[in-house]
């Protein structure tokens, strides 16, 4: 999620760190950052949010909450903590949720006499910074909230409501078959009935936790408004989004699971916003909420968490991380009975308090313990030794591993859950893997820098009632063999084995390569190998910033007295595709610097 370094210092007195200083101790406490941009004034963060963590911090509230965890900044406000009133109640809505398994919580706001138009720069700039586009003071509000608190919100007109009568009605239902929706970005969405609408008494006005629709959009002529700040079950917004193919912001908020009590402190939050910068009345709210969230309590206590944590935290210290956190507690005898807040889903049991303070304290903090030794050797897994000892004689043969796909057009054992329609079954051998992977790597045999290949493959396959694991070599030049992994019994330990004496691997162009084949005499006034370093020097230094240059030697004879060489030459671009008249000016240029040294190519 995009974060904003002058929207989290909103929520706070104090000034915030510098953006490195916050990059830091977000990484090293709750979630990595992706990136760090500057975007005018403002530094604007990529929070890499966890999915354990998205129903409370895909918001500035939830990040700043985490911040004055980290840094012991106190917040100078926190909304989800203050007292809220959805009153007065207004007869002029009906809600009517079909079925409060998949809508929690529905609360519908009137605001009466509303002037749209465009935003005041603060809040225009405050959205363009994490890249959402500016559209008119009532949206703009609704999508501050949400970036701000975490709680979806959507406005309809509510005068293309019912056809402009009172009282309106909305209804939270499934779709029926055959209906269709125009979603706010003008496309036609199909709906079936397993997709949850907002529809009032004539049709789907939007798509549950996911878009709102044309029809009742906000424009320059609406004057009364109705705002929606709902709960949505998860599973289902997430179903209707793949099924539409039609992700947002807002279904990825209720994808995570969010607590209904959000959708109260949303619409106050928002109301409270529009009337700033839209005047108008507030008619009234109307609430429903059929099952209410029940607090959370878990104990934990410190001897539990030192036990698991390898610490020595004193009572002092657990407390200390509690308050930091937000976590409302009370204590007696070295137990605490953590309140659980009710946007903090992820807290469940003592496992996830011990983790809380941990990562607020610092694991850093904690001094690490030696592993204890252990009572008797680690058995020995005979497929495991088999394998290495199979990998580590085919490699020294100069054979290639891969891996190919457990997925075939043929084999005895269908796959329920069908990873494509053109594989629908489990490999019964690896040899057809083997065959493909050979002939799809031959012709990069000069790039790979060899003279033939050879693969193997070490991997289960399936009969229909049994799998086993089995390897398989296969090569240019030699048949595909079969066999059933060698199963090693008998051995008391792993051998010692020999770590990898790679520095440094390098990725491969997508482009295509060019082969260039050189030969020539050398001059016979001077042994070989006195020219050994003045080619390689001339072939290495042969490409340029955007031309790599790979070669080999392919051949060497010697004749009349004279020592000829031949040499293979590799051209590759990362940045485009090379041009024959590119290879043959550089290659050019490597004949006129070996003819000047007394080279005669041949």
């Amino acid at each position: 999620m995009k974060i904003s370094r002058n929207w989290l210092q909103t929520y706070f007195d104090a000034p915030l760190p510098d953006v490195s200083v916050i990059s830091d101790a977000l990484t090293f406490h709750v979630f990595e950052i992706d990136g760090v941009e500057k975007v005018g004034t403002d530094d604007v963060l990529d929070v890499k949010v966890t999915a354990n963590r998205g129903h409370d911090c895909l918001s500035h509230r939830g990040i700043a909450r985490e911040l004055s965890a980290i840094l012991q900044l106190p917040m100078k406000q926190d909304v989800l903590r203050e007292t809220i009133s959805l009153d007065p109640k207004s007869d002029m809505i009906s809600v009517t949720i079909e079925n409060p398994a998949l809508c929690n919580r529905y609360v519908a706001g009137y605001i009466r006499g509303v002037k749209v138009g465009p935003s005041p720069e603060w809040l225009r700039l405050q959205l363009e910074a994490i890249g959402q586009r500016s559209i008119n003071n009532i949206v703009d509000a609704t999508n501050y909230v949400m970036f701000g608190l975490g709680q979806p919100l959507h406005a309809f007109d509510a005068a293309k409501l019912n056809a402009g009568t009172s009282p309106y009605s909305i209804i939270v239902r499934n779709a029926r078959d055959g209906e269709k929706l125009v979603g706010l970005d003008g496309k036609e969405y199909a709906l079936s009935t397993s997709n949850l609408v907002i529809a009032d008494a004539h049709a789907p006005i939007g798509i549950a936790g996911v878009k709102g629709g044309m029809a009742s959009g906000i424009d320059d002529t609406t004057i009364d408004i109705i705002i929606e700040s709902a709960n949505f079950e998860g599973t289902s917004v997430r179903k209707t989004s793949q099924s539409l193919k039609l992700r947002t912001d807002a279904s990825a908020r209720f994808e995570q699971g969010l607590s209904p009590e959000y959708a109260g402190y949303g619409m106050h939050a928002v109301v409270e916003l529009i009337q700033k910068l839209s005047g108008g009345e507030v008619i009234g709210f109307v609430d429903q909420y059929p099952t209410h969230a029940e607090m959370t309590d878990v104990r934990i206590s410190t001897t539990r968490i030192n036990a698991v944590l390898g610490s020595t935290l004193s009572d002092t210290d657990v407390a200390g991380a509690f308050e930091r956190l937000g976590l409302p507690y009370t204590q007696e005898n070295g137990t605490f009975t953590v309140h659980v807040p009710f946007e903090r889903l992820d807290i469940c049991i003592p496992e996830d308090l011990i983790e809380e303070v941990g990562r607020i304290i610092g694991y850093d903090k904690i001094l690490p313990v030696n592993l204890p030794v252990l009572a008797k050797p680690l058995a020995v897994n005979p497929n495991f030794y088999a394998a290495e000892q199979v990998r580590e004689t085919l490699l020294l043969q100069g054979y290639s591993e891969v891996f190919t796909s457990a997925f075939s057009d043929t084999g005895e054992r269908v796959v329920a859950n069908k990873v494509d329609g053109v594989r629908p079954f489990l490999r019964a051998n690896l040899t057809d893997g083997l065959t493909e992977a050979v002939k799809k790597n031959i012709p990069n045999k000069d790039l790979l820098g060899l003279k033939e290949i050879k693969l193997f493959e070490i991997g289960t396959i399936w009969h229909k009632d049994s799998e086993e694991i089995v390897v398989a070599t296969a090569g240019e030049k030699e048949p595909t063999s079969q066999n059933p992994l060698p199963l090693s019994e008998g051995h008391a330990q792993y051998d010692n084995t020999l770590l990898s004496e790679t520095l440094r691997y390098k990725a491969f162009s997508k482009y295509p390569y060019i082969v260039r084949d050189i030969s020539f005499w050398l001059p016979t006034e001077q042994p070989a190998p006195a020219y050994k370093e003045f080619v390689d020097s001339t072939f290495a230094q042969a490409g340029n910033d955007s031309i790599q240059v790979s070669f080999r030697k392919v051949d060497q004879f010697e004749k009349n007295g004279k020592m000829s060489l031949a040499f293979r030459l590799i051209f590759q671009s990362f940045e485009k595709t090379l041009t024959d008249v590119e290879v043959n000016a550089i290659m050019e240029k490597v004949s006129v610097t070996l003819r000047e040294r007394g080279f005669e190519i041949r």
